[in-house]
C-alpha cells in the first residue's frame, strides 16, 4: 500500500493544487484509503451484475430454456441492457406515501450489503479493516437488513407492501438467533472474533465434522435471511402481488433487487470465511497452493451461490407456518444442544482455545512452590565440581619446585 500510489506525489494535479507538504500528507492517505475500498466494491459491483445473468443461465440450463442470449455473444451484454433500462424508467412515489423514507429504504438495504465486506478478508492482508470483533461486526450489519424491508412496508401506504414488511422481519428474526448459535459454535474452535485468525486457524478432522450439521444449518438459514426460494414469502405472489416492492419502480426497485443479490454474495463469503477455509486451498492439499488464495476465495464463494441458485430450482415456497416451524422448533433447539455438545467434546479433548497455554503456564509455576528439594540437589553437584577440580590443580605442585631449586 505505501508504493501503490507512490505516482500521485509525482502527478501534475498533485503538484499545482497540493503545494505544501501537509496538504500531500493529508490528500495522499486519503487517496490511498479510498482506491483501497475501490478496489473491493468495484469487483463487487461486477459480481453482482453478473450473478443475475449467471442465475438466469443456470436456472434455463435446469429448465431446458436458453436464457438470455441475445444481447452481446452469448448474452453477456444483458446486466448492462436491463441497468440502463431501469434507469431510463420514470421512479413513481404513491401519493400517500412517507417520500423521505420510501426513497431511503432501498438505498439502506443496498448499502448495508457493501458496508458488511469491510471485514471480509479475501487473502492474506486483503482487508479493507482487519477488525479483532469482525464476527460482531457482520452480524450486526446483518441484522440491520431487515430494517430496510420493514421501512419500505410501512412508507409505501399499502396493505401488501405492509404485510410483506411484517413477514420479512419476522422470519429474519427467526433465522438469526439459529444463525448466531451457529457463529458460536465455530467461535468455540477458534477463540477469536478476527476472520482473518478464523481462517488461519488449524482444525483437526474430528472438529471439522462436528461443524458439518452448523455448516447445513447456516446455508439454510442464509436461504431464509436473504429471502430466496424455498424462504421468499415476503414476495409471495399469489397473496401479496409482490410483497414488500409492490410499490416500487425503476431505480428504487432496482435497488432492492440487487440488495438481494449483494446479500447472497455477503452470506456466500461469511460460509466461506467460517467453515469452507477461505483463502485457502480445499482439504489442505498443498500443491493446490500455487493457485492465489483469492481465486479459491471467489471459486468457493461461487460454489455456495450455485447451491443458491440450485435451490431455487429444486424446491417450491413452504407455507408460512412451515418457515416458523422450522425456524423456532427445529433449527433453534437444535443448534443450542449442538454447541453444547461442542463445548464438551472440546472440554473433554482439551482441545478448547487457550487451554494449552493455561496448561503450560501451570507446569511453569508448579517448581516455584517446591523450592527445598531443588536446593538440596543442588549441593551434591557442587561437591562434585570441587571433587573434579582437586585433580586438576594436582599436577601444578611439581611446576613450582623446579623453581625452589634455582632460587637455592
Amino acid at each position: 500500500m505505501d508504493n501503490l500510489f507512490s505516482v500521485f506525489k509525482t502527478d501534475l494535479w498533485t503538484q499545482t493544487i497540493c503545494k505544501s507538504e501537509l496538504c500531500i500528507a493529508y490528500v495522499q492517505p486519503v487517496a490511498n484509503i479510498t482506491l483501497w475500498i475501490l478496489s473491493f466494491v468495484g469487483p463487487l459491483i461486477i459480481a453482482m451484475a453478473y450473478l443475475t445473468y449467471a442465475e438466469r443461465k443456470i436456472l434455463a440450463v435446469m429448465q431446458m430454456r436458453q436464457g438470455p442470449m441475445m444481447v452481446g455473444p452469448f448474452g453477456l451484454l444483458q446486466p448492462l441492457a436491463d441497468g440502463i433500462k431501469l434507469l431510463g424508467k420514470e421512479t413513481i412515489i404513491p401519493s400517500g406515501a412517507n417520500r423521505g423514507v420510501f426513497v431511503m429504504a432501498p438505498m439502506l438495504t443496498f448499502m448495508l450489503s457493501l458496508v458488511a465486506w469491510a471485514v471480509i478478508p479475501v487473502n492474506t492482508g486483503w482487508v479493507i479493516a482487519d477488525i479483532n470483533v469482525g464476527v460482531l461486526y457482520l452480524f450486526a450489519i446483518s441484522s440491520l437488513g431487515v430494517y430496510g424491508i420493514l421501512m419500505a412496508g410501512w412508507a409505501s401506504n399499502s396493505r401488501y407492501a405492509f404485510l410483506g414488511g411484517l413477514r420479512s422481519a419476522a422470519q429474519m428474526v427467526s433465522y438469526e438467533v439459529s444463525m448466531g448459535f451457529v457463529i458460536v459454535a465455530v467461535l468455540l474452535t477458534t477463540g477469536s472474533l478476527n476472520l482473518t485468525a478464523l481462517v488461519e486457524a488449524q482444525r483437526p478432522f474430528w472438529v471439522t465434522l462436528l461443524l458439518f450439521p452448523m455448516f447445513v444449518i447456516f446455508v439454510i438459514s442464509a436461504l431464509a435471511e436473504t429471502n430466496r426460494a424455498p424462504f421468499d414469502l415476503p414476495e409471495g405472489e399469489s397473496e401479496l402481488v409482490g410483497g414488500y416492492n409492490v410499490e416500487y419502480s425503476s431505480m428504487t426497485f432496482a435497488l432492492f433487487f440487487l440488495g438481494e443479490y449483494m446479500n447472497m454474495i455477503l452470506m456466500s463469503g461469511m460460509t466461506t470465511v467460517l467453515f469452507l477455509g477461505g483463502w485457502h486451498p480445499p482439504f489442505g492439499i498443498e500443491f493446490l497452493s500455487i493457485v492465489p488464495g483469492f481465486i479459491w476465495f471467489a471459486l468457493k464463494v461461487s460454489f455456495v451461490l450455485f447451491v443458491f441458485i440450485w435451490t431455487r430450482a429444486t424446491l417450491p415456497r413452504f407455507r408460512y407456518d412451515q418457515l416458523m416451524r422450522l425456524g423456532w422448533k427445529i433449527f433453534l433447539p437444535f443448534t443450542l444442544l449442538w454447541v453444547v455438545l461442542i463445548a464438551g467434546v472440546l472440554l473433554y479433548n482439551k482441545a478448547l482455545p487457550g487451554m494449552e497455554n493455561a496448561a503450560v503456564a501451570a507446569t511453569a509455576a508448579a517448581p516455584v512452590t517446591v523450592s527445598a528439594p531443588a536446593a538440596s540437589q543442588a549441593a551434591p553437584a557442587e561437591t562434585v565440581t570441587t571433587e573434579t577440580a582437586a585433580p586438576e590443580a594436582a599436577p601444578a605442585a611439581p611446576a613450582e619446585a623446579p623453581k625452589a631449586e634455582e632460587k637455592e
